[in-house]
């Protein structure tokens, strides 16, 4: 269904000034003339040496990549691959080009046909938020036109509008990225959400794309450690790529070096608007209601270009809620939909492991997928602000091997509030839980109290299990939300997730 040919794939790495040097049977060539070979045709672009056939077009990338991978496509069928690198003793033709993420982009998109220009993209991206931002937009998307939204989202990835299967990164691979828009495409979807990392922009993963709307929610500083970010102004800087390279950019009045952002969706001549808390500089606010915590009012200072301006209802708690609500509301009506579906979406929405709330007796049990420290903060403060007369207690642990700047900012958090913290896994792959829990507690100067549960399982089965209907206790389950595995030595092992161990203990 999907065709390259030889002399397309060359175009598009000269056009790019991604060339270095063609080579075929030895000799070398900038640019070949050989009709014969101009029209050998590539049915299939893969990473994979495990999925590869005759017509396929193998591309070497990551620092991990061996040769042997590329002798194994080779001796599956492959004649032709694309690298950075040009291997002597394979007995293939190769592309040698400059940057190999750029280019493994490029190749996908026009395989793939362009799928992008085919369907309303809207990325999402932030430090907090991102999933439940994008699930607002798709119940709003769907309310508006039933199953015609694709979703690709740290929790699933959607691509027909009603069946998910879970993701394996927040925003996947360029070649499987494109694979999936035009996956979408085929099966008649006509919008497509999804969430964009940082990482995205880093790895290149999302090079060649021009959103229809790019909505930045909020910045705090994360992911930065090896192989990761180096430092704050990377991660922020990979983030604000997706202002040079959307339609409409949906910004928060709060973010940092705002006025810096508008410059870059000026720069590519597109338009922003600000939303956020009640004021001056916003042209979207919204206002809660003294009566119900769940209703909140959206207004405009000046005119209601929109049509957004009216009552609103929530199904989440919180009001970092309301403004993921007040974002999705601001993208989706520039797409043309209409108030109501707005309004009825929003309504509707619920997101699993995210701000997920149980009563048990007068005890509190929130479940959310917090886990850096602006998110942490929002949740806790709320909760404690929620319930001022109930005992805390807090389960919480950091992930191996990434991240690693979390673990001082939850310690510096968890210094502000009373009550209990148990220290337990967060997908710890190959380093040890207790020192990872131990790091924690070095940063914490405070007067809560510090247990260590080197199982996340156990932790939270112990704390549940010593609960009584008549007790005051808040318990926060933080950091996994509804994620069914538990990452240890490089595999993802089952679990029953937080939700799951808290909804067995109410059946029970």
């Amino acid at each position: 269904m999907y065709r390259l040919s030889f002399e397309d794939v060359q175009s598009i790495l000269i056009n790019s000034n991604q060339l270095r040097e063609t080579v075929h049977s030895d000799k070398w060539y900038y640019e070949v003339k050989d009709k014969k070979l101009l029209n050998e045709t590539f049915d299939a672009i893969t990473y994979n040496s495990k999925e590869v056939s005759h017509g396929s077009l193998f591309i070497c990338k990551g620092e991990t990549f061996k040769v042997d991978y590329l002798k194994e496509a080779v001796n599956q069928g492959v004649q032709f691959y694309i690298s950075e690198n040009y291997y002597e003793d394979v007995d293939a033709t190769g592309f040698i080009v400059n940057d190999i993420r750029e280019v493994m982009a490029l190749i996908a998109r026009e395989f793939y046909g362009r799928p992008d220009e085919k369907i309303k993209v809207i990325g999402i991206t932030g430090t907090k938020g991102k999933t439940t931002t994008t699930y607002l937009l798709k119940n709003i998307l769907d309310t508006y036109k039933p199953e015609k939204t694709a979703v690709i989202s740290t929790i699933e990835i959607i691509l027909d509008g009603k069946n998910a299967v879970r993701s394996s990164l927040t925003t996947p691979e360029a070649m499987d990225l494109f694979q999936m828009i035009a996956q979408a495409h085929d099966n008649g979807m006509e919008y497509l959400a999804m969430e964009v990392s940082s990482q995205a922009y880093k790895m290149k993963r999302v090079y060649g794309m021009t959103f229809d709307v790019g909505a930045f929610l909020n910045i705090s500083p994360d992911h930065i450690g090896p192989n990761e970010h180096p430092n704050a102004e990377d991660y922020f800087y990979c983030k604000s790529r997706l202002m040079l390279n959307s339609k409409v950019s949906v910004l928060h009045s709060s973010l940092d070096h705002l006025d810096y952002l508008k410059e870059l969706s000026d720069t590519a001549s597109y338009k922003s608007i600000l939303y956020g808390p009640d004021t001056d500089i916003n042209d979207y606010t919204y206002k809660k209601s003294d009566d119900d915590r769940r209703q909140f009012q959206i207004t405009s200072e000046d005119a209601d270009p929109l049509q957004l301006n009216g009552e609103y209802k929530i199904n989440m708690l919180g009001d970092f809620n309301k403004e993921n609500a007040l974002c999705a509301a601001i993208a989706a009506s520039t797409l043309g939909v209409d108030q109501a579906s707005i309004q009825k979406g929003i309504a509707q929405t619920s997101v699993p492991g995210r701000m997920e709330h149980f009563t048990y007796g007068t005890n509190e049990i929130y479940i959310d997928f917090a886990h850096n420290y602006i998110s942490l903060k929002t949740l806790f403060d709320y909760v404690v602000a929620e319930h001022p007369d109930h005992d805390l207690t807090i389960v919480l642990g950091a992930p191996g091997n990434k991240g690693l700047s979390r673990r001082k900012d939850m310690g510096e958090i968890l210094s502000a509030y009373q009550g209990r913290v148990i220290l337990t896994e967060d997908d710890p792959n190959r380093e040890v839980v207790r020192n990872i829990s131990e790091e924690i507690a070095k940063y914490i100067d405070g007067p809560i109290q510090v247990l260590f549960n080197d199982s996340r399982e156990e932790a939270i089965r112990s704390i549940l299990n010593d609960l009584k209907p008549e007790d005051k206790k808040v318990i926060v389950l933080a950091a996994k939300g509804s994620d069914r595995f538990i990452l240890r030595h490089g595999v993802k092992e089952d679990y029953i997730g937080d939700d799951g161990l808290v909804k067995q203990f109410l059946d029970q």
